[in-house]
């Protein structure tokens, strides 16, 4: 399997812990997550409600869909509690200086 391509998408200084920032990478809208002293990237969207998740509360290495309360794994994507029953899509995150970079495609 080939390496992802990674693309620099935003500073560590851009997200304050437990917080987020939406960014545009391949086309597609990438959340990256301030969690627990690690950076997270994962599809801005919610697999059950198709809402952006950007506004969703972020704990405990997850994050909650806004709309119906849908915990989704940080790490992988897998949905933790109804109604979501299908996981969300996770990128490889690799930090380099201060840089955020964010691995697209295999």
């Amino acid at each position: 399997m080939d390496e992802p391509t990674f693309i620099a998408v935003a500073n560590i200084g851009d997200i304050p812990p437990d917080g987020v920032k939406p960014v545009t990478a391949g086309g597609r809208s990438i959340l990256l997550v301030h969690n627990e002293g690690r950076i997270f990237a994962v599809e801005n969207l919610c697999s059950h409600a198709q809402e952006p998740l950007a506004c969703g509360r972020v704990k405990y290495g997850w994050i909650a869909c806004p709309a119906h309360g849908a915990r989704f794994d940080l790490e992988t994507g897998e949905p933790l509690n109804p109604p979501a029953t299908d996981p969300i899509a996770t990128f490889a995150v690799r930090i380099t200086g201060d840089v955020i970079e964010i691995g697209l495609g295999s």
